[in-house]
C-alpha cells in the first residue's frame, strides 16, 4: 500500500454519520478520506490545501444544497477540475439531468451498493489522474522538463495580480543562450538540445526560492518569473543565472569570453508601490524585459541589463 499523502483524496460529504462511516469504511483503503457534514464546510474543504480529487456529495445537505455546492465548485477556476459524483435518494431523471448540466461525473443512489459505489469512485478517480497529468504535460518542455510558455504566461498573470493586490514588487527575466545558431551549425543539433537541458537545469538550480519559476520560453530562449523581487534583488538573481551557464564550461569556439556557452539577461520589474495607476500588463513587461535582452546582445553578451 502506498503512504496515505501519495493516496488520491476522496471528500464526502452527507448530514447523516452513518452514511458517512460507512462510505468511509469502504474507501479508507484506497484514498485519503475527508468529511463534511454540511455545504459551507464542504466548499471551504474543497479550496483549502488538501483539495480533493473527488467529491461523494448528498444532494440533500442542512444549509446549502449539494447543487449549489456543485455549482460553486465547477465556477472557481481553483476547483473546477474537482470531480464530483452524487449520492441522493431521489429517484427522479430530472434531478440526475440538472446535476450533470453542472458538471457532476456520475450519480449514486441510496440505499448504495458497496460493490457499485467503490467501482465507481475508482473509474473517476482513474479518469482525473489521466486528465491531471496530461494537463501536467500539457505545461511542461519536452526538451528540458521546464515549465513550457503557456505554463510561464499563466503564472506570470496570475503572480502579477497578486502582487498587485499584496503591493510587493515583481521582476521578470528574459534569457538567451549567446550565438546558439553558431553552436548548432558547428556542432550539430544533438549537442545543441545538450546544451538547452544543462542550460534548463543550472538556471532551474539558480532560482533560489520555491515561488521563482524558469520557463523554456522557446528555441534558446528562457524566462523567470520573481515574485516580490525588486529591481536590485533581481539583479542580483540574473547574476546567479549568468554564472551558473557560465560555469558549465560547455565549450563554444564562437562563444564569448572564454569559449564557452554564455547568456545574455533583460529584467524588467513591476513595481506597485511606485506605479500610478498604471495597469498590470503581463506583455509590457515582457517586452521591456526583451528591450534590455537586446540592449545586453548589443553591448557584448554574457551579461545583464536593467
Amino acid at each position: 500500500m502506498s503512504d496515505a499523502t501519495d493516496r488520491q483524496i476522496l471528500l464526502i460529504v452527507d448530514d447523516e454519520p452513518t452514511n458517512i462511516q460507512a462510505l468511509a469504511r469502504l474507501m479508507k483503503e484506497e484514498y485519503r478520506v475527508l468529511v463534511a457534514t454540511s455545504g459551507a464546510k464542504a466548499l471551504e474543504i474543497v479550496s483549502g490545501d488538501d483539495m480533493p480529487d473527488l467529491v461523494l456529495l448528498d444532494v440533500k445537505l442542512p444549509d446549502i444544497d449539494g447543487f449549489e455546492v456543485c455549482r460553486r465548485i465547477r465556477e472557481d477556476p481553483r476547483t473546477s477540475g474537482v470531480s464530483v459524483i452524487f449520492v441522493t435518494a431521489l429517484d427522479s431523471s430530472g434531478h440526475e439531468e440538472a446535476g450533470f448540466a453542472l458538471g457532476a461525473v456520475d450519480y449514486v443512489s441510496k440505499p448504495f451498493h458497496p460493490v457499485l459505489v467503490r467501482a465507481r469512485v475508482r473509474t473517476h478517480m482513474r479518469l482525473k489522474q489521466k486528465t491531471d497529468l496530461l494537463e501536467r504535460l500539457a505545461m511542461i518542455d519536452g526538451l528540458t522538463d521546464l515549465p513550457n510558455r503557456r505554463h510561464f504566461e499563466e503564472n506570470l498573470d496570475r503572480e502579477l495580480r497578486r502582487c498587485t493586490r499584496e503591493k510587493l514588487p515583481l521582476s521578470v527575466a528574459f534569457m538567451d543562450i549567446d550565438h546558439f545558431k553558431l553552436f548548432n551549425d558547428t556542432y550539430g543539433h544533438g549537442a545543441g538540445d545538450e546544451c538547452l537541458q544543462a542550460a534548463g537545469r543550472a538556471l532551474r538550480n539558480a532560482a533560489g526560492r520555491p515561488g521563482d519559476m524558469v520557463a523554456r520560453y522557446g528555441g534558446e530562449e528562457f524566462v523567470a518569473v520573481l515574485p516580490n523581487t525588486d529591481s536590485a534583488g533581481a539583479s542580483d538573481v540574473a547574476g546567479q543565472f549568468r554564472r551558473a551557464v557560465e560555469s558549465l564550461r560547455i565549450p563554444h569556439e564562437h562563444g564569448v569570453p572564454g569559449n564557452v556557452v554564455t547568456v545574455s539577461i533583460g529584467l524588467a520589474t513591476f513595481d506597485p508601490r511606485a506605479a500610478v495607476n498604471s495597469p498590470v500588463d503581463p506583455q509590457q513587461l515582457m517586452r521591456q524585459a526583451d528591450g534590455a535582452l537586446y540592449r545586453a546582445k548589443k553591448a557584448g553578451r554574457n551579461r545583464v541589463m536593467v
